[in-house]
C-alpha cells in the first residue's frame, strides 16, 4: 500500500494525539513521520508523497471491431503484451482488452460506445529511430510508416489501427 501526503498528516495528528502530554508540535510530529517513512526531512516528504487524490496516468480507451485483427495490428505489430482481457459471458460477448509496452498501457474495447473510432493517441518514446526499425523488422506488410523529422514536437512515427485510431510515437526534441 502507497501511503499518500494525506496518511501522513493523519499520522502525525495521531502521534500528538497518542502523547497529550508532550510539547509535540504539528511541525515536529510531521518531520518525526517524514523520518519514518524514509525521507530526511517533512519537505522532502511532501514532495515525494503523492496526494491524497490518487490519480494515476490515465489509460486510452480505443475502439476496436476484430479481435484477430486487433491482436494482430497489436501484440505482433506493435509488441504489446495482454496485461487483461474481459468478457462478460461467452466467448460471443464483446471483448474488452488492457495493454501494456513498457509505459504504455492502452485499452482496446468492442463494447458499443467505448472509445471512437478515429481517435489519436500521442506517445513519447526516447528512440523513435530505432522504434521505426523494429516495425519494419516485423513483416507487417499492411502499412509501411515513416518518421516525420519536420513534426513540431519533434521526430514523430504515426501508425493507423486496423479500425481507424492513429498512434502518434514522438521523440520530444531536447
Amino acid at each position: 500500500m502507497d501511503l499518500t501526503i494525506d496518511d501522513a498528516y493523519h499520522a502525525a495528528r495521531v502521534l500528538r494525539e497518542q502523547l497529550p502530554d508532550s510539547d509535540l508540535t504539528q511541525a515536529r510530529a510531521l518531520e518525526i513521520v517524514a523520518r519514518q517513512l524514509g525521507f530526511p526531512d517533512w519537505t522532502t516528504a511532501s514532495a515525494g508523497l503523492p496526494s491524497g487524490v490518487g490519480m494515476g496516468a490515465p489509460v486510452p480507451v480505443l475502439r476496436s471491431f476484430d479481435e484477430a485483427r486487433a491482436r494482430e495490428f497489436y501484440l505482433d505489430y506493435l509488441h504489446f503484451s495482454v496485461e487483461w482481457e474481459h468478457r462478460f459471458e461467452d466467448a460471443a460477448s464483446p471483448l474488452y482488452l488492457r495493454l501494456r509496452r513498457d509505459e504504455f498501457v492502452l485499452d482496446l474495447s468492442e463494447h458499443h460506445g467505448d472509445g471512437t473510432p478515429g481517435s489519436t493517441v500521442w506517445v513519447p518514446v526516447s528512440d523513435v529511430a530505432a522504434l521505426h526499425e523494429e516495425l519494419h523488422a516485423t513483416g507487417y506488410d499492411r502499412i509501411k510508416p515513416g518518421i516525420d523529422a519536420d513534426s513540431p514536437g519533434g521526430p514523430t512515427l504515426e501508425v493507423a489501427d486496423p479500425f481507424s485510431n492513429t498512434i502518434r510515437f514522438c521523440q520530444a526534441a531536447p
